[in-house]
């Protein structure tokens, strides 16, 4: 009911929108990922006469920063730390410029590695000569997850580029072995899941029994990432503690090239105040997002760690030098 609420409030604050109100383009992810439902929520309160949030759905981590670099709208994307590590550590001269243009507005949340796979598999080095889906070519989960083999030394059989949904199925039918999912845990496709132990869905339950999320406690995994849990509490479906990982998402902007001319000039100090005011806003509505919104608000510490990124200066209300 509160969230219904919300949801009209937000509806309600658009027509008094004016034509001066900065407009914001948030990149987020996949409809049933964590990254659209933390979107979801940001577009339901930030929303007011002074700032307009235009939520975009994504592939996730990797195409939300090809899709910031803009030089006519704001647009924030939200993006997995490791994916960000990836390009800083690329030998690559056009992903390293990319890397070193982005900025932290906010850190937000941890993002737990699941890693659903059949039963006779039992630990992660289990996946040496397996068919595991890592999510589509350039998403986060693919680059996580190649990160994870290469720090394993594993090279499974077959990887299928194919969307965490179809990986997933694929799983429970015994197509495949293994499935690399990276997401703020309640995620919904796993929350739906639990569905197949309803009553009407008894002729599914044995699929889920045929699966479980693995391990993931090597100690050369803490070296990039943080240790954390999958519990019961977050699917009904796990009977107990299985140890993980996780990255951290982060709320980035990309800083545009030095103003040449009047008009790259005045787009800069127009970013710069919708960063202000949206930075500003954010701040102020954090109390009802903690509140009402995705349990993994709950999380989220505005002036947390950066990860040795640099921050969005804007951010923080101070213009950056010409």
């Amino acid at each position: 009911m509160l969230r219904v609420l919300m949801t009209l409030l937000a509806l309600a604050w658009w027509p008094t929108q004016t034509a001066a109100a900065e407009l914001v383009s948030l990149m987020t992810g996949p409809k049933t990922g964590t990254y659209y439902a933390i979107g979801k929520d940001m577009a339901a309160v930030l929303p007011d006469s002074d700032l307009a949030i235009e939520l975009r759905a994504s592939e996730g981590s990797v195409e939300n920063i090809k899709r910031i670099d803009s030089t006519k709208k704001v647009t924030l994307g939200i993006v997995q730390s490791d994916v960000m590590g990836f390009l800083r550590r690329s030998q690559n001269a056009q992903s390293k410029q990319v890397a070193s243009r982005l900025r932290v507005v906010s850190p937000f949340y941890q993002e737990e590695v699941h890693v659903l796979a059949r039963d006779e598999i039992e630990d992660f080095s289990d996946l040496q000569g397996k068919r595991v889906a890592v999510g589509e070519e350039g998403s986060g989960h693919m680059l996580t997850a190649v990160n994870l083999f290469a720090i394993e030394q594993i090279v499974p059989s077959d990887i299928k580029k194919i969307s965490p949904e179809e990986g997933i199925v694929a799983v429970l039918k015994g197509d495949l072995d293994a499935v690399i999912f990276v997401g703020g845990k309640p995620v919904k496709i796993f929350k739906n899941m639990e569905g197949l132990t309803s009553p009407e869905n008894q002729k599914f339950a044995l699929l889920l029994q045929a699966v479980h999320f693995l391990p993931l406690n090597n100690a050369k995994f803490y070296e990039e990432y943080e240790p954390t849990e999958i519990t019961p509490q977050d699917y009904d479906f796990v009977k107990s503690i299985v140890p993980t990982i996780a990255v951290q998402a982060l709320l980035v902007s990309y800083e545009p090239l030095a103003a040449q001319g009047k008009q790259q000039e005045k787009f800069r100090e127009y970013r710069c105040d919708t960063l202000k005011t949206f930075a500003s806003r954010l701040r102020g509505v954090l109390p009802e997002l903690k509140r009402y919104g995705h349990p993994k608000w709950q999380e989220v510490n505005l002036s947390g760690d950066s990860l040795g990124w640099q921050k969005e200066a804007c951010a923080g209300g101070v213009h950056p030098p010409k």
